[in-house]
């Protein structure tokens, strides 16, 4: 596994990625220390083009990323990460419509935990799932870096959404 770090408009992340593809994403929490596992070697330049598309991003000059992705997890959570890939950007959805979306209707809390422990925030848009009722939801990136990715794309947030947290 290779890894690199990357500084963004929301702090410190961590790429990491083998011959597969990118297999993780992470925003430096307090609360979740980085693991660096211990054959991981740092990269060279086999993450510069995730690094380029996510400056771009932040930029505002791309709305769709072009990389290959391969997030480990269970075949439910593959659905849901596959399902987020296809929320539009500037675009938001709820967690019902994600359980919709993947014909499991009454795995709502279940496609909400799928959603949390997704490894390759950003790319696999997790932060465009917001609550039915327009609210922002939980972030394991924190409300204040979901808002700031949402207003990056342009989706209104409500006056009420801006002061829970």
């Amino acid at each position: 596994m290779r890894y690199c770090y990357h500084d963004s408009p929301i702090g410190r992340l961590l790429l990491a990625a083998d011959e597969s593809g990118l297999q993780q994403l992470l925003m430096d929490i307090d609360s979740k220390p980085w693991r660096i596992g211990e054959h991981w070697r740092s990269a060279t330049d086999e993450l510069d083009e995730a690094c380029k598309q996510l400056d771009e991003y932040f930029a505002g000059s791309r709305q769709r990323f072009e990389l290959r992705l391969a997030p480990q997890g269970t075949v439910f959570q593959q659905a849901v990460w596959q399902a987020l890939q296809r929320i539009p950007y500037g675009q938001t959805s709820s967690y019902s419509a994600l359980a919709a979306a993947i014909e499991r209707p009454k795995a709502v809390r279940a496609v909400g935990a799928a959603n949390g422990a997704n490894p390759i925030a950003i790319i696999i848009p997790c932060h465009r799932v917001i609550g039915r009722d327009g609210s922002l939801t939980g972030y394991a990136g924190g409300l204040p870096r979901k808002a700031l990715l949402l207003e990056l794309e342009g989706v209104p947030l409500a006056a009420q959404t801006l002061l829970s947290f």
